[in-house]
C-alpha cells in the first residue's frame, strides 16, 4: 500500500524464486484471495530470501501488484500530515485469526492458523441467519490448532480464557468497547473477544462491551465512544477480496472525520492497521522472536491533534505496542513477554506542542457500484 510512499523502505520490483519481477499496479478489486497461512507466510519469507510469493495462479496474478498513491488518496494523506510507520509487523506469522487475539492480549493463545469448521455444519449455520465464526460460537466440528509447548500441534475448541488489555482497563476503571460485526453480519470472524469464553458466554460483559460496528459513527457524535475502542469493520467494507478498496478507504475516512468533528478530536489518538500482509509482495525480512511471529510488515497510521507531522516511523513496532501504548498512558501492567518488549509508540507523538486542529476529508466519489464484483468473463 505504502511501498511508493517518499522516504520509506519500499520496492517496486519483487523477487519470485530469484527472478526480479515488477511491482505493477494493483487492481481496485479482486475476486479471489492470495495465500497467506502460517505454512505459506513461512514459504514467502524463505529463509529470509523474500522471494516465495507466487503461490498458484492467483498470487501469481496478484502477490507481486502494488498500490499507486492515487488509489489510495485519504490514507496517504494522512501518511503525508501524521504518522506512518513502516518498520511495523503483523505481530503473527500467519493470518488473521491469531493477529485479532495480539491486538486485544499481546498473544494468540498458540495459535498459528484460522479455526477450520465443517462445511455442513457452516452451511446449516448461514441458513440460520448466523454468520461465520471463529470462536466460541464456531460451527459445530470446528477447532483450530495449537502449538503446545512441547512443539506438538493439538486440536482445541476455539475458545479461550487468557487474560487481555480490556480485563486491565477494567480493573482500573477504565470503560472501553470492541466494536465489530455481529453475530449476524460478515466479518464477525474478525469480533477477537467472541474467541475469550467470560466474554462471549457472559451476557453482561458482552452486552457492556462488544458493539456492533455499524453503531460506531452513533456513539462518536453522541459522546458515547469508550475512552479505549477496538473497531474491525464488517467484511464488506473491509478491503479484503471480493470487495473495494474505495469502498473500504471511505469508510475508514467516515470513522476519522466524525471523530475529528467531534469533541473527543482534541484527546485522540487512532491507530489504524492491517491484521496481515495478505498474501502480498515485500522485501523486509521479519525477525523470528518466537514461534509465533513476527509476520510479514503491515502499514500503521497514527493520528492525532499531538502526531508528529510527517513523521515515518523506523522504529521497529508490532500490534503489542499499540497495546504498550494502552498500558502506560492509563497505568497498567503487561500481559505478556510482547507487551513487556515493545516500544509504547511514544515516539510518534509531540506532546509539547499545542494540539493541532482537525483536518477531515471528503469521501472519494470514484467507488464503482455499492460493492466491487467481478467484470464478466470476456465474450460474455
Amino acid at each position: 500500500m505504502f511501498g511508493r510512499f517518499p522516504g520509506v523502505n519500499g520496492a517496486t520490483t519483487g523477487m519470485d524464486h530469484g527472478v526480479e519481477r515488477p511491482l505493477t499496479t494493483a487492481p481496485e478489486g479482486r475476486a479471489h484471495d492470495i495465500p497467506h497461512c502460517y505454512e505459506c507466510a513461512l514459504a514467502m519469507i524463505d529463509g529470509g530470501k523474500m522471494d516465495g510469493f507466487n503461490q498458484g495462479e492467483y498470487a501469481d496474478q496478484y502477490a507481486y501488484t502494488q498500490y499507486r498513491p492515487d488509489q489510495l488518496p485519504n490514507y496517504f494523506h494522512w501518511a503525508k500530515e501524521f504518522v506512518l510507520s513502516d518498520n511495523f509487523f503483523a505481530s503473527a506469522t500467519g493470518p488473521s485469526f491469531p493477529n485479532h487475539l495480539f491486538t486485544i492480549a499481546a498473544q494468540s493463545g498458540r495459535t498459528l492458523d484460522n479455526p477450520w469448521q465443517p462445511p455442513g455444519s457452516l452451511h446449516d449455520m448461514l441458513n440460520r441467519g448466523l454468520a461465520k465464526s471463529w470462536g466460541c460460537d464456531i460451527a459445530e466440528g470446528g477447532y483450530v490448532e495449537i502449538l503446545d509447548p512441547e512443539g506438538q500441534l493439538v486440536r482445541v475448541d476455539p475458545c479461550f480464557d487468557f487474560p487481555t488489555v480490556g480485563d486491565l482497563l477494567t480493573k482500573k476503571g477504565v470503560p472501553w468497547g470492541y466494536y465489530a460485526a455481529t453475530n449476524t453480519q460478515k466479518g464477525y470472524i474478525w469480533s477477537a473477544y467472541a474467541a475469550i469464553d467470560r466474554y462471549r458466554n457472559n451476557e453482561r460483559r458482552w452486552r457492556e462491551h462488544i458493539f456492533g460496528v455499524d453503531n460506531l459513527i452513533a456513539d462518536v457524535k453522541e459522546g458515547r465512544l469508550p475512552p479505549v475502542s477496538w473497531v474491525t469493520p464488517r467484511f464488506e467494507l473491509s478491503e479484503h477480496p471480493e470487495y473495494s478498496m474505495c469502498h473500504g478507504e471511505n469508510w475508514t475516512t467516515k470513522v476519522v472525520d466524525a471523530i475529528m468533528r467531534s469533541p473527543l478530536w482534541e484527546h485522540t489518538a487512532i491507530f489504524i492497521t492491517w491484521d496481515d500482509w495478505g498474501g502480498f509482495y515485500d522485501h523486509v525480512p521479519p525477525k523470528r522472536i518466537d514461534p509465533f511471529g513476527f509476520g510479514i510488515r503491515v502499514p500503521l497510521l497514527v493520528i492525532s491533534p499531538y502526531a508528529r507531522r510527517g513523521y515515518i516511523d523506523k522504529e521497529e513496532g508490532e500490534f503489542s505496542s499499540v497495546l504498550r501504548f494502552i498500558e502506560e498512558n492509563w497505568g497498567l501492567s503487561q500481559l505478556t513477554k510482547r507487551d513487556r518488549r515493545a516500544n509504547d509508540m511514544s515516539h510518534v507523538f509531540d506532546f509539547t506542542r499545542d494540539p493541532r486542529p482537525p483536518d477531515p476529508l471528503p469521501l472519494r466519489t470514484d467507488c464503482e457500484g455499492s460493492i466491487w464484483s467481478p467484470p464478466p468473463p470476456q465474450g460474455a
